[in-house]
């Protein structure tokens, strides 16, 4: 009887990609293609790599959870990078703003991680979901913000003494943060910018890019030398996202400022979700990044089919 009920199936068991997360991975194409998707959406917002990447790791390719953030880590470090560099060429970088907060944001990062190991897993839970609520209640008011008043750009290359302090506050609290509760790196930073500096969201996620790419390669690094990043998942994950990262700075420049800072707000949102441990909240994600791709979609067809002004010939103006 025993072995009648051996050979019976689970009532239940949940669709996954990859079989056993101890072996290497035998998908190839399905990596690319979920890099490619959510290097789009890096590209464009500078943020929401590690709250979609990460449950789409655990989820379709059956993924531990530690190798799945550390896979993510460095992965988010070199594609980052790399969107960093053609955010850097479209004028969209504020490299002094960037550094400040890298001064702050790097060793406090560490200073995290060795308070995360001190501390209880419960405490560690708590502090998730608080930092979780925060985003969600960040989150709606943004976009709140958003709808209510415009924000204009103001030049400030040279940075004022309180810009300094503020930027380098800004990196110590969020490089602590994402130290200890392993929060995404775009999230705080991005949203602390856009309110305590007039900028607008492109040049937001230019900046934002330009310092979380630094900051990642820190945890990145420790994460493949504790063995915690699946190399090969990683490289035909590049393979999607470096060009979905450059694809999405491209556009990111294009996109009206209001449609952007919507975007920005609901990825905040979904972060938080995530961290609140909402039920469901990995598959509320990923649905969402479903819709965003969609919605980019028919907003990309819109922006082709859109009147052109007529050409004049020379023999016409002759």
């Amino acid at each position: 009887m025993r072995g009648v009920q051996a050979e019976l199936p689970p009532p239940w068991t949940p669709v996954r990609l990859v079989s056993d997360p101890g072996r290497t991975p035998l998908v190839t194409w399905e990596f690319s293609l979920a890099g490619l998707l959510v290097g789009v959406l890096v590209g464009m917002t500078g943020m929401g790599g590690g709250s979609l990447m990460t449950p789409i790791l655990i989820l379709l390719f059956n993924f531990n959870a530690k190798v799945a953030i550390g896979t993510d880590i460095l992965h988010g470090a070199i594609f980052k990078t790399l969107g960093a560099i053609r955010h850097r060429q479209l004028g969209t970088v504020h490299a002094r703003l960037g550094l400040w907060m890298l001064c702050g944001s790097a060793p406090l990062s560490l200073l995290g991680v060795e308070a995360a190991r001190a501390i209880s897993d419960s405490s560690m839970t708590t502090m998730q979901k608080v930092v979780g609520g925060a985003l969600v209640v960040g989150g709606l008011g943004f976009l709140a913000k958003t709808f209510v008043r415009a924000r204009a750009d103001r030049p400030f290359a040279v940075l004022s003494r309180r810009d300094k302090i503020v930027a380098f506050a800004i990196g110590a609290v969020g490089g602590f943060v994402v130290g200890m509760t392993s929060v995404g790196s775009g999230t705080f930073f991005g949203l602390a910018m856009l309110f305590a500096y007039p900028i607008t969201s492109r040049r937001m996620v230019g900046t934002d890019m330009f310092h979380a790419a630094a900051l990642l390669w820190v945890a990145g690094v420790s994460h493949l030398v504790h063995g915690d990043v699946d190399t090969h998942a990683m490289r035909w994950l590049l393979v999607g996202s470096i060009p979905g990262v450059l694809i999405g700075s491209h556009l990111s420049v294009r996109v009206p400022d209001r449609e952007l800072r919507v975007a920005f707000g609901v990825i905040l949102v979904l972060s938080g979700i995530k961290l609140v441990a909402v039920p469901y909240a990995s598959w509320i994600i990923v649905g969402a990044l479903i819709v965003g791709v969609v919605a980019l979609s028919v907003w990309g067809i819109k922006w082709l089919r859109r009147p052109r002004p007529p050409v004049v010939s020379s023999s016409s103006q002759a």
